[in-house]
């Protein structure tokens, strides 16, 4: 086989790679279209009334409640990004960069957990924070967070106290 044919070969397998991935996304994006992350709506004055605990991590993905290698393509939480995270009394608010705030309020949070691995990401043991939440439709959710500089059971104790009924062991995560 002559070189210009190997490498024409070569990149129509790329371009074939590439395009099965596209096709896949879109059926994903349009499989998960009717999941809204719940944007912030409160005011600038409740948001400052409203202050609480803030840390700063990744925010790494949301995938179908109890199955961490089916992610969800959710507005507003499709991709990684960093994040502020803030718990207050009303709930929890996700700031990652790029997008619209994403506010958890108290009465739609689930669970909070640890988790060591989810779709693309490996971790030591428990060094993802899992926050488990219910969309506007009644789908759970699980939010995945890794925290950069702070320990995680701060901030699952902070989300555990908010919690409308208390944690069970259904938001726990394969270890």
């Amino acid at each position: 086989m002559s070189r210009e044919l190997s490498v024409i070969v070569m990149l129509l397998v790329g371009c074939l790679v590439l395009g099965l991935m596209l096709w896949g996304w879109t059926r994903r994006k349009r499989r998960d279209s009717g999941l809204v992350a719940p944007v912030d709506q409160r005011t600038d004055a409740q948001r400052a009334a409203d202050t609480g605990h803030q840390v700063s991590g990744l925010y790494v993905a949301s995938t179908a409640h109890g199955a961490p290698l089916d992610r969800l393509v959710i507005s507003g939480l499709a991709f990684r990004a960093k994040t502020d995270v803030t718990v207050s009394a009303a709930g929890v608010s996700l700031a990652l960069a790029g997008e619209r705030p994403v506010f958890l309020a108290r009465d739609t949070l689930v669970g909070v957990d640890r988790a060591t691995w989810t779709v693309d990401r490996v971790v030591e043991p428990g060094g993802l924070v899992l926050i488990a939440w219910r969309a506007a439709d009644g789908t759970v959710v699980d939010s995945y967070l890794r925290l950069q500089g702070s320990e995680p059971l701060d901030l699952i104790a902070r989300i555990d106290a908010i919690l409308p009924i208390p944690a069970s062991s259904s938001t726990e995560s394969p270890a």
